[in-house]
């Protein structure tokens, strides 16, 4: 039986009423709430989208303009944000204010006649900026080329470059870019790395420098080979340390700061031969260059090869053609060589060429003459050119220079016997040999075993900040420990610093000098470091019995060290630019390598008096090379006589010099050969500053840069107006083809802090007038890739380190409207959530 339920009405009443009065207060101000929030909320998310789709930013890429003549309306000083594209910026003294950088175009032409090449390289700076700047440009050229020429173009007008010791030429051009005055100084840094600075570039101005340089043509067996370096490597610069000489410096082999050296600082002049580096994988490449060679050989040719850049041939005849970039225009990125050889049986033995002076060289144009119409000079030119073909044999009362090029009759006994040797193999693993560069030194080292012999003994020994050594001491050339080394070679990875001097020193300790077998040092490396004279002291003074031969390894090796140390070490230099040259520039070097060495050379003249020779010393000779030298007398003869030993056997020959043909170029190959020959004897010389007033006197009478003399050239007519302020700054360059940016930062702490990651492109070029369309089109970059970064440069005089900021490239307004989609979002959600909670009454 159910019993009644007596509070069934006061349960229902209550279930109605739960609640509801005192929730009624809180849920009015809760809806007011939200929708004074919803509001305030909308009002926020339309004020930024109306701004982000009115007025987009600063950073918002822009398609690329049509080329126009037509001036921009930049600023004169410029944000990150005020880039439309990425760019190398320079820091100004005002605050949060920058630059962008100068931009360089060049333009080579070379013409070849015999053993000898004449260059005008032509360059051309942009100031795309709206300031007035000082471009720099930190440039290569061949290690002994003789550079003779500066004009700089302005208008119809050339001003001549004068030659000047380096401290005077330098203030007369400080000078000049205080007075507002348009001016050019070319200052030789090394023997292949020059500098060349202009000033008062005007806002979007171009203005044009000519150098002119000549040298001799290399030869190897029967291959002739003519290298144009387009681009300065990154040069690791070890730190100055407290002095602990690992040799014996003599107080007075401290130089003075006109010198360029010092015996504390392994690299005095670092921030000069330091520049600004663009990343390749990130902002493209820029500096371009185009380039001509005119090839008057001599002989018929037969094979003419171009190993790194495609090029269009024009035959000219037998022994005549030209050849030109198939692209017109490329990055300075990597040397051009260039390769020919003569039909079989036509090439030459022997090349002479002479030169007759009436007046010392010191007499000839030395830019004093008031600037000339392009016209004029030209015609001069020409003419100048007819008269030096028109001339032949030795003549005149004045002084007589003579080239010869001799290679002398190898002829090799089929039942020759060589000594054992010992070898020992140096390869730099540091960071700028990463990617192609440390597998082809890996395949040379490897292959290069291959060409040991049993009774052969070997050391393996690789670098980079660190130094390791494969064994405790050479080692027989047998089956195991071969294996061991092409194991530990394979292994080999890239990175760090380039420590090289540690290296060199292990290389060169000789443990029993006396020993009968041969001695010979292998060093595979870029040679991308900025303490060579540091590296030529060590070799000239612990060199001993052992013989140096340097392996060039990459894109852009640094010639100057390679030459020069092998050089000083009485050996050779063997270049390999790319993977499938390993085999073929090995087996010449182990060919030269056990092949016996033509020494004791001495060249006399059957009526010369006075005679100097170019170098006075001749250096020993390996199977395919020629014997190169210049001489200088008032009488030289007719007749000249090689002498020499040759596997213990004295040989001659006698060469009529009567039927010389005639160069202009002869004197200052002479000098240029005389300077390189002090250079080497001031390696811890007892007295350098005498040793530097004969090159600085060689510079001065044949009217040659060299490390004591510079020509610079000024404008007589002051552009930059009163109170313009000037801003100097280097000119960006390339990474050397195959190089890893990343990988070169290895080691930061031993180099100058310049070179950073993400360096940003430059803007496109707006001026037609300035530029060829090819160059145009090669110094135009794509768009940056998200999530870069733009490069600021400080422009102190000391390379103060570069400020990394966000890129600026990637469009502002989309994200902007990207954060607002998502800010709405946002809101919509914590709208429904909230909504959710209000009684359904009261929705």
């Amino acid at each position: 039986m159910t019993l009644p339920d007596t509070n069934s009405k006061d349960r229902k009443r209550k279930r109605h009423s739960i609640n509801v009065n005192s929730r009624d207060k809180g849920e009015k101000s809760v809806t007011r709430i939200f929708k004074v929030w919803i509001g305030a909320y909308a009002l926020i998310v339309g004020a930024a989208l109306a701004i982000a789709t009115g007025n987009p930013a600063h950073s918002a890429p822009a398609p690329t303009p049509a080329i126009t003549a037509a001036p921009t309306e930049a600023p004169q000083l410029i944000t990150p944000n005020d880039m439309q594209s990425g760019g190398l910026l320079f820091q100004t003294r005002q605050e949060g204010k920058y630059i962008e950088a100068p931009k360089v175009a060049t333009d080579i032409e070379i013409d070849v006649s015999g053993p000898v090449a004449r260059a005008i390289v032509t360059q051309k700076f942009l100031n795309p900026s709206d300031a007035w700047v000082e471009g720099i440009y930190v440039f290569p050229l061949p290690d002994d080329a003789a550079v003779d020429q500066l004009r700089m173009k302005i208008g119809d007008r050339i001003i001549e470059g004068k030659i000047k010791p380096k401290d005077e030429a330098r203030q007369i051009y400080e000078t000049a870019k205080r007075e507002g005055k348009k001016a050019s100084l070319l200052e030789q840094q090394r023997p292949n790395l020059f500098t060349n600075a202009v000033a008062n570039i005007g806002p979007n101005e171009a203005v044009t420098v000519q150098i002119e340089y000549q040298q001799t043509i290399a030869r190897k067996d029967e291959e002739f080979s003519l290298r144009v370096p387009l681009v300065v490597a990154p040069r690791y610069n070890p730190l100055a340390k407290p002095l602990k000489p690992v040799m014996d410096l003599k107080a007075n082999q401290t130089d003075n700061n006109t010198n360029g050296w010092s015996t504390t600082d392994p690299v005095p002049d670092r921030d000069k031969i330091t520049a600004p580096i663009l990343d390749p994988e990130k902002e493209g490449k820029s500096n371009p260059v185009t380039l001509s060679v005119h090839l008057k050989a001599g002989f018929p040719l037969d094979n003419v090869v171009s190993h790194y850049h495609d090029v269009l041939v024009k035959p000219e005849g037998g022994d005549m053609m030209t050849l030109s970039l198939k692209k017109e225009a490329v990055p300075a990125d990597k040397d051009f060589l260039l390769t020919w050889t003569g039909k079989p049986s036509a090439t030459p033995n022997l090349g002479l060429f002479s030169q007759s002076l009436d007046h010392t060289p010191g007499e000839q144009a030395t830019g004093e003459a008031e600037p000339q119409n392009a016209q004029a000079q030209n015609a001069e030119a020409e003419q100048a050119e007819s008269d030096d073909e028109e001339e032949t044999g030795i003549k005149g009362d004045g002084d007589q220079y003579l080239l010869a090029y001799i290679t002398p009759p190898y002829k090799l006994a089929k039942d020759l016997k060589l000594p054992p040797r010992e070898v020992i193999f140096v390869i730099d693993q540091s960071g700028s040999m990463d990617g192609p560069s440390i597998q082809q030194a890996r395949e040379s080292l490897i292959e290069a075993l291959g060409q040991l012999k049993p009774e052969d003994s070997f050391q393996i020994i690789r670098f980079n900040d660190q130094m390791e050594q494969l064994f405790s001491g050479p080692q027989p050339a047998d089956k195991e420990h071969l294996s061991t080394a092409r194991y530990w070679v394979a292994a080999t990875q890239a990175g760090g610093g380039t420590e090289m001097l540690p290296a060199m020193q292990a290389a060169l300790a000789d443990h029993n000098p006396d020993a009968a077998t041969l001695r010979q040092v292998i060093f595979l490396t870029d040679g991308a470091i900025g303490n060579e004279r540091q590296l030529f002291e060590t070799v000239k003074q612990q060199k001993g019995r052992s013989r140096i031969f340097t392996v060039g390894i990459g894109s852009a090796p640094n010639s100057f060290f390679m030459s020069r140390a092998a050089e000083v070490g009485r050996g050779t230099f063997t270049q390999i630019g790319d993977i499938t040259e390993v085999k073929s520039q090995m087996a010449r070097l182990f060919t030269q390598l056990t092949t016996p060495v033509a020494t004791d050379l001495s060249i006399e003249f059957a009526n010369g008096k006075e005679i100097e020779a170019s170098p006075s010393e001749l250096p020993d000779l390996y199977k395919g090379e020629p014997v190169v030298v210049a001489f200088k007398g008032k009488d030289l003869g007719s007749e000249l006589t090689l002498k020499g030993r040759f596997d213990d056997q004295p040989w001659s020959m006698t060469v009529d010099i009567s039927k010389a043909a005639a160069s202009g170029a002869v004197d200052k190959l002479w000098a240029r050969g005389k300077i390189r020959q002090l250079e080497n004897e001031r390696l811890l010389a007892s007295d350098p500053a005498a040793i530097d007033k004969a090159i600085e006197n060689l510079g001065l009478s044949h009217h040659l840069v060299t490390r004591l003399t510079s020509l610079v050239a000024v404008d007589v007519t002051p552009t930059r107006p009163d109170g313009e302020t000037l801003e100097s700054q280097k000119v960006p360059l390339n990474l050397p083809d195959g190089w890893k940016l990343e990988s070169r930062l290895d080691g930061l702490e031993s180099v100058d802090n310049l070179i950073q990651p993400s360096a940003a492109p430059m803007r496109a070029l707006k001026r037609p007038s300035l530029f060829s369309a090819p160059a145009l089109e090669a110094m135009a970059t794509s768009p940056v890739p998200n999530g870069g970064s733009v490069k600021v440069a400080s422009v102190a005089s000391s390379g103060g380190s570069q400020i990394m900021l966000p890129k600026t490239a990637t469009p502002a307004s989309l994200l902007i409207l990207a954060g607002i989609a998502l800010l709405t979002l946002a809101g919509a959600l914590i709208a429904f959530l909230q909504w959710r909670k209000i009684s359904p009454a009261l929705r």
